[in-house]
């Protein structure tokens, strides 16, 4: 026990301050009055948070993160689920199909950025394919519209699927092929077994998958950058993008910890009934 003690001790003190301890200092300094270069931790209150909320570069980004949130969940949830179910029948070439959709997670989000950028370039890339191909009504202005950030979510999800698929084959591979064969004794279709048997059996494994991609549209920084910044009128704008202006180009620093703590709390709406239901789990 006590071998046990000193063992974990130095991670639960890492965590304690390099986790925990920096979320209350950020919280703390986003009460502060240091919006500039000069230090400055006069207690201010709720100010910060009052100017963000009623910014409208704020209600921007939030509609921003409700289209992000939407499009990407889907786009990853569903596809991911439907590669896994056919990499479930144990097709020939798996290993080859496995290392494909994988692969792509494994790059980082500048790279997909800049390669995305370059095909959503309006005069290149995929508009270029259409007008080759005689689908020009399928030529867009993609993260230079009004609605670019849908476009960023194409790249995000062609980056995240793997992933999804990788949890949902495990998740499949865990279902008793004495529970298929049951289902299948008793009438049940294709359709009906996943509907009525995989789909429930496999709840879990999508709660993991909501929290992981919602997590993701909320902090997702990277891919927006490299790809297209926050775009006209904000278009393609993210709350961690604006928190990193604030923060490391204005020199907002306050109004940036706002914003960092405010993403905190939507991360918990998040995290803790995932938490709660994992917790729920174990004690049945």
């Amino acid at each position: 026990m006590t071998q046990a003690i000193l063992v974990l001790t130095p991670s639960v003190l890492a965590v304690a301050v390099f986790v925990y301890g920096f979320i209350l200092w950020t919280f703390r300094i986003s009460a502060t009055n240091w919006n500039d270069v000069v230090i400055d931790y006069s207690f201010v209150g709720l100010k910060n948070w009052t100017r963000l909320f009623t910014h409208r570069r704020f209600r921007i980004d939030m509609r921003n993160l409700v289209l992000y949130a939407a499009s990407f969940m889907t786009q990853s949830i569903f596809l991911g689920f439907l590669l896994a179910s056919l990499l479930d029948q144990h097709v020939k070439g798996e290993n080859f199909f496995r290392t494909v959709y994988v692969l792509p997670f494994a790059v980082s989000g500048i790279v997909t950025g800049v390669a995305w950028k370059w095909l959503m370039n309006p005069s290149t890339g995929l508009n270029l394919l259409f007008e080759k191909i005689g689908l020009d009504f399928l030529k867009n202005q993609w993260f230079a519209s009004k609605y670019g950030i849908l476009a960023v979510t194409i790249a995000a999800s062609w980056q995240g699927t793997g992933y999804i698929v990788a949890l949902y084959l495990a998740g499949l591979r865990g279902v008793s092929q004495d529970v298929r064969e049951a289902a299948a004794i008793d009438g049940a279709n294709t359709w009906q077994l996943y509907r009525h048997v995989i789909i429930p059996l496999l709840m879990p494994v999508t709660w993991t998958a909501i929290v992981l991609t919602g997590m993701n549209s909320i902090r997702v920084f990277d891919l927006v950058s490299s790809l297209s910044g926050p775009g006209p009128d904000f278009a393609d704008d993210t709350l961690a993008y604006w928190m990193f202006e604030n923060t490391f180009t204005a020199n907002r620093f306050a109004m940036g910890a706002a914003l960092a703590a405010f993403m905190i709390i939507l991360s918990a709406f998040l995290v803790g009934p995932y938490l709660a239901s994992m917790r729920f789990e174990l004690e049945r």
